[in-house]
């Protein structure tokens, strides 16, 4: 059984039940208690997007990067009890994301504790977790909702999975190396003595 084969049986299944559009986006109606889960669940999502890209581009100290990362975190729990109780209300078409929230909260747990302990290499720890947290909770997002999203409808189903990460990842290489958690890869040709020009 393919992935196209997954997804068109999942679409077909959502299709089936009684489901409420908001925004563009078909949820299902599967009662009261869900659909105040799902409202939390997605104001969560976009306050841990606005969090993460604030922490994301701000300066590395004391001030905004911090604070915004403790906003992320939050936003991040609440996240994981609202997708545990929509698991707990529809388990076979909301089990993965379950899976994908535990995830982002675990890895951004642990980068707020390699911030918070300082462990050998924490900036390293810090920076690879919650870029992969950010990640995760994007991959999330797009393998809940990509099949209803413009251009995102006519992508394979793997995109979901892979493609938050392959922007994500050179993203991060890119500002540990400029954070200095990962060495500066040198010019060929040049000496670690050399003066410069």
């Amino acid at each position: 059984m393919t992935s196209r084969t997954v997804l068109a049986a999942v679409l077909q299944a959502v299709a089936d039940e009684p489901t409420v559009t908001v925004l563009g986006i078909r949820v299902p109606d599967a009662g009261p208690v869900f659909l105040a889960a799902v409202a939390a669940h997605v104001g969560a999502g976009l306050v841990a997007v606005i969090a993460g890209t604030l922490a994301a581009l701000s300066r590395k100290r004391r001030g905004r990067h911090p604070r915004a990362g403790t906003v992320f975190l939050t936003a991040v729990a609440v996240i994981v009890v609202t997708a545990t109780v929509m698991s707990a209300i529809r388990w076979q078409h909301n089990r993965h994301l379950l899976a994908v929230s535990t995830v982002t909260a675990v890895l951004a747990t642990v980068g707020w504790l390699a911030r918070r302990r300082r462990w050998r290499r924490w900036m390293l720890w810090h920076g690879i977790t919650m870029s992969g947290a950010f990640i995760a909770l994007l991959t999330g997002f797009y393998l809940d909702n990509g099949p209803q999203l413009p251009v995102w409808d006519r992508l394979p189903p793997l995109a979901f999975w892979f493609l938050p990460a392959a922007v994500g990842i050179p993203l991060t290489w890119w500002a540990l190396v400029r954070n200095h958690a990962l060495p500066c890869p040198r010019p060929e040709g040049r000496r670690a003595g050399a003066a410069r020009p």
